[in-house]
């Protein structure tokens, strides 16, 4: 029961079926009530009139100890007596739906392999304060099997770190407390991982090791902050000084460092190396050495403010980082057109995301899975990769199939345009990749099975057309080539076009490569590659080597990479180039700076349980679209971490999303094998 006093009026609430545990008020909302129990429940009530609201389900097995209302992103986080914490929208039209689930055992377990692998590489143990130390940070035995959450709390960010961050990174990171029974947790709001633990037993002096309760001040002073611990064994109370922002960097430096000295970029920033493999060019025509576009900033991790300033979105455009070839030569062989529908016709940054359903087609007479779709640059065409062993291509508005691709022997794995969007590269299941002349129903260079030990999983153009980038197992490929779809009269089973293999890149640690990511519409050192061991890895290939790598990226084998790449009709600031996402099957949405190699923030929301479901992120850089085997799609904004619209409608899973580069479209693809068409 709860009692609630209103100036003269006392309200008893009643309803849960034990004692209740916590409540707090909903700031934003007109007398509004949370509250959780030991019943293993939350219920939101009208506090004004008596009247229940919202009552959840039973969630979890323990009881619910602790409860906080998070006013900025409209949610709640409840903490279990298990070391579970669930997080559930407020927002008015997500029906209080969870949004995700965290195990503080598993993040703490991740956080020590973390620590430690770092100071194995640098060989020593990291220097920290007597606060700040963590002798027992890698444990002889397992994370204590109950890990009660006694205390979720907000940090005082802003004061903490003001003078160990710059001002923008300050006003746009957020942090809460976790508070234990063994130790204080900080745990980062945007991408939910731990970034900071303290263990009671570490800190000396403090004869208390396992706490019966907690309590912290909200606000900091001189960058500290005090927290109070009782003890579960005696009684005894202890008060705790600790410092935020020197318990983060002593504990986080080194875990992400590259090993270099600069940070990475996308944007290709010098000039070709003499002995760089980017160097070989098969396509006759002079490759200068490319100069590197001069950012007009330093070099920031990129953060977030509701608009996101810093990425370029609401500001004009600064800079133009390419633009489309509108005086595209006629070739002799062929009268296909290839040019844009409007030149001059720019991308509406400020636009809506595409929500309302316009069109559906289906891609063959049966049911078939669609595993791939990708539209050209000018967005004048969308090609697919079928299960059924075949390319088609159907106009934009998908009233027509303007072209089927037939050859492959089995499952096509991906699709790939060509920066002049006179070629599509495919790859497949049957150990082939394919180049096929848009303007000419065949493929004008066949790589087979004699390259390739096994199935090639991606193949794509790279560097503004001069190589192809595939992956084949635990490796992928640099290959140069030369197109030419004509035919010599005497000769004409004789193709012309060639294709020279440069240099092959391993993945470390690895079975299989499951993604690559690269970009190919302005010229780009970086190389993206995710493997079967959970880990990413960034090759520069300017120098022909891997240049960093990150650990456990997600739960599960990345199935996705997907770079913030723009297109010709869009322009964002130089660094929102280096954004990228990964997904993973059961694990959410994550968005990384290549500079930072950080986790910036996670995206949950859709359901991704059974089947790898592809993303895709606008052309304006703001929305995120993702697939779901809920037989819906999914479009988040880039500052949030819940989805802003769920499209339904859908006959099967979700697997394959797309945004149109010219304007603000999605098509959507399932596994029945139907595309659908969404617009602002």
């Amino acid at each position: 029961m709860l009692s609630v006093k209103n100036e003269a009026i006392l309200v008893e609430l009643n309803g849960h079926l034990a004692p209740v545990t916590a409540a707090e008020f909903c700031t934003w909302e007109k007398n509004m009530l949370i509250s959780i129990s030991e019943d293993r429940s939350f219920k939101v009530w009208d506090y004004s009139t008596g009247l229940l609201i919202y009552q959840s389900g039973v969630f979890t097995g323990f009881p619910l100890l602790s409860l906080l209302v998070d006013e900025e992103k409209r949610q709640i986080i409840t903490g279990s007596a298990e070391g579970q914490l669930w997080i559930f929208s407020l927002i008015s039209d997500h029906n209080y739906r969870c949004v995700t689930r965290i195990d503080l055992k598993k993040e703490q377990e991740k956080f020590y392999n973390k620590i430690w692998k770092s100071e194995e590489e640098l060989g020593e143990r990291q220097n920290a304060s007597e606060l700040c130390k963590t002798s027992s940070m890698k444990p002889e035995g397992p994370v204590e099997a109950s890990l009660p959450v006694l205390l979720i709390e907000h940090c005082d960010y802003s004061v903490c770190f003001h003078k160990e961050e710059n001002e923008s990174c300050v006003q746009n990171r957020s942090y809460f407390w976790i508070g234990t029974s063994t130790g204080l947790l900080l745990i980062n709001s945007a991408n939910l991982e731990l970034e900071a633990f303290l263990c009671y037993k570490d800190y000396s002096g403090l004869s208390v090791r396992f706490a019966r309760s907690c309590s912290l001040m909200k606000k900091a002073v001189n960058g500290k902050v005090l927290c109070l611990i009782t003890s579960i064994f005696e009684d005894m109370i202890a008060v705790l000084e600790v410092n935020p922002a020197l318990l983060v960097t002593s504990q986080q430096s080194g875990i992400f460092t590259s090993g270099n000295e600069e940070s990475l970029s996308v944007i290709a920033r010098c000039p070709l190396l003499p002995k760089s493999p980017l160097c070989t060019n098969l396509n006759k025509k002079r490759l200068s050495k490319t100069e590197g576009v001069k950012s007009t900033m330093k070099d920031q991790p990129l953060v977030f403010h509701n608009k996101i300033k810093s990425s370029g979105y609401t500001a004009a455009p600064q800079m133009t980082m390419f633009s489309p070839n509108t005086n595209l030569k006629k070739n002799k062989v062929s009268k296909c057109k290839t040019s844009f529908k409007c030149t001059s016709k720019e991308y509406p940054l400020e636009s809506s995301p595409p929500v309302i359903f316009e069109a559906e087609i289906s891609v063959s007479l049966e049911p078939t899975r669609i595993c791939c779709i990708q539209y050209s640059g000018d967005g004048n065409y969308l090609a697919c990769g079928l299960a059924n062993k075949t390319v088609l291509i159907f106009n934009s508005d998908l009233t027509d199939t303007h072209h089927v691709f037939g050859g492959h022997d089995g499952v096509v794995n991906s699709v790939d345009w060509s920066h002049d969007k006179k070629w599509i590269v495919s790859a497949s299941d049957d150990r082939t990749v394919r180049v096929w002349s848009v303007c000419k129903n065949e493929a004008a260079l066949i790589l087979g099975k004699e390259m390739f030990h096994r199935s090639v999983g991606f193949a794509q153009f790279y560097f503004m057309d001069t190589f192809i980038l595939l992956c084949c197992g635990a490796e992928f490929h640099l290959l140069s080539f030369h197109l030419d779809a004509t035919k010599d009269d005497l000769r004409r089973y004789k193709r012309k076009s060639v294709c020279k293999l440069v240099q092959k890149f391993p993945m470390a640690s690895t079975v299989e490569i499951t993604s690559l990511s690269a970009v190919n519409d302005f010229y780009s050192y970086i190389v993206l590659t995710a493997g079967s061991n959970r880990a990413l890895e960034v090759f520069d290939l300017n120098a022909g080597r891997s240049t960093a790598v990150i650990p456990e990226v997600h739960t599960r084998a990345v199935h996705q990479i997907c770079q913030n790449k723009g297109s010709a009709f869009s322009t964002q600031k130089p660094e929102a180039y280096n954004l990228f996402m990964t997904t993973a099957v059961g694990d959410g949405i994550k968005l990384w700076d290549l500079r930072t190699l950080k986790c910036e923030r996670r995206f949950e929301g859709h359901s991704n349980r059974s089947y790898p479901c592809g993303i895709a992120v606008s052309p304006c850089g703001k929305f995120i679209a993702s697939g779901s085997d809920d037989k819906c799609a999914y479009i988040y904004e880039m500052h949030s971490s819940t989805f802003s619209h769920k499209l339904g409608g859908h006959t099967d899973s979700v697997v394959n999303v797309a945004f149109s580069p010219f304007s603000p479209q999605l098509t959507t693809a399932t596994l029945d094998g139907k595309l659908r068409m969404y617009m602002p």
